[in-house]
């Protein structure tokens, strides 16, 4: 048995590891469950062999080696069980049995299997709350109890959602490789989107007490940063990760000691991350350079660099902001991008600007349940010196928040205008 020490290097290095083993064993048994058992199973190969051999020179290799001669002495004993003898012969012999396939990939280049598992786990088949457990769980590595925790569900409910997305994976007969054509465009839209949705319930927890959860923010950056290693030529992959690093950059600053909200035009910026900003600027410069200023994300990030690049928040460029929201708008269309326009245009060109805006999303009824609408008429009323109206503004955002910290906050606002 390992000592702790070597048993503490040996489960890090599995940590590392275990995403690429998993990804190279679905591959090779297309078997998601498999996968994870032979992975684990060749952590307790090393835990039991590497105190006494010393850990290889290759670890990551050495460990899907192990796995894949567990895989095929698998599947040997489940043919002795199932054929004869003399049929074993012949299926060893052609060309696409399940063991001649296993000992033939003993060597391959496994690069591109974890990126065709990250687009597995966020098939569009799935939903997006389980796209966003699955791909927690097997690119992740977090635990059942850990995905439960981070989005305040039960450990019964996350488990019953990554069993159900296993089996439609399964049953949808869906290949665990990175599609090809016009299908890469949309699933890779779709991976983007989970690591995004991920990123976004860290940053604006969107129920509980807690404002943000710092961890799930960490989680889609590092899943970023994978995806953005295996795919060095997308740029709306190096956008979203611009967009996540700078975002991220201000986590320690959005709540207060007593964890209660600070806007953005209040934080302390000195407790921006600048290692966050910097990263998320260099991975902007390359969207950029990769032709993929006008994407989505880019756009967003570049939102996000304005806000980065001053150094305090009356030197922020709101008419840029604002610019890049009109071009944002017209790329992705949506409400809340509408309501953020608003909100840019309001602080670039007073108020009332805002509140024009805003009145115009107002009648479309799409965002009636959406707290941050009433929040934002609440700011415009405000500054407009318009203090009832603000307050009952601010209220019915609060009470249509599900937030504690939130709630709290546009309560404050709402006591703020007097009565």
């Amino acid at each position: 048995m390992a000592d702790s020490e070597t048993g503490r290097a040996i489960e890090a290095v599995f940590r590392i590891e275990r995403a690429r083993l998993i990804a190279g064993l679905a591959r090779l048994t297309r078997d998601m469950d498999r996968a994870e058992e032979l992975a684990q199973e060749a952590l307790l190969t090393a835990l039991a062999e590497w105190p006494a051999r010393g850990v290889p020179e290759n670890p990551g290799a050495w460990l899907m080696a192990a796995a894949k001669r567990r895989a095929i002495d698998g599947l040997r004993r489940d043919t002795m069980r199932a054929r004869k003898h003399d049929q074993i012969a012949r299926e060893l012999d052609e060309a696409d049995s399940p063991i001649e396939r296993i000992e033939a990939a003993m060597d391959d280049d496994i690069g591109d299997e974890l990126l065709g598992l990250i687009f597995t786990a966020c098939h569009p088949i799935l939903s997006a709350d389980a796209r966003a457990a699955l791909t927690l769980r097997v690119i992740g590595g977090l635990t059942v109890e850990e995905i439960a925790r981070a989005f305040l569900s039960n450990e019964a409910t996350i488990a019953q959602r990554i069993v159900r997305a296993k089996k439609t994976i399964g049953s949808a007969g869906i290949a665990f490789e990175v599609p090809r054509g016009r299908e890469l465009a949309a699933r890779r839209a779709a991976v983007l989107e989970v690591l995004y949705l991920i990123f976004n319930e860290g940053y604006a927890a969107t129920a509980g007490d807690d404002l943000t959860r710092p961890a799930l923010c960490a989680e889609a950056q590092r899943l970023g940063r994978i995806l953005a290693g295996l795919m060095p030529s997308e740029p709306e992959v190096f956008g979203l990760l611009a967009l996540m690093e700078i975002q991220a950059s201000r986590l320690a600053a959005r709540a207060g000691p007593d964890g209660g909200f600070i806007p953005l035009t209040e934080q302390n910026r000195a407790r921006w991350d600048q290692l966050l900003i910097r990263r998320g600027l260099d991975a902007l410069q390359r969207a950029e350079a990769l032709g993929g200023a006008q994407g989505p994300y880019a756009l967003q990030a570049a939102l996000a660099a304005c806000h980065a690049r001053a150094r305090t928040a009356e030197e922020t460029d709101w008419a840029r902001i604002a610019g890049l929201y009109d071009r944002l708008a017209e790329v992705m269309p949506s409400p809340v991008v509408a309501l953020n326009r608003a909100v840019a245009h309001s602080m670039a060109y007073g108020p009332e600007e805002g509140l024009r805006l805003i009145d115009e999303i107002a009648g479309m009824n799409v965002l009636d349940s959406y707290a941050p609408l009433p929040a934002a008429r609440g700011d415009f009323l405000f500054r407009a010196g318009r203090m009832d109206e603000a307050k009952a503004a601010f209220e019915a955002a609060a009470r249509l928040s599900r937030n504690g910290s939130e709630r709290a906050f546009l309560l404050s606002r709402a006591e703020a205008c007097g009565e």
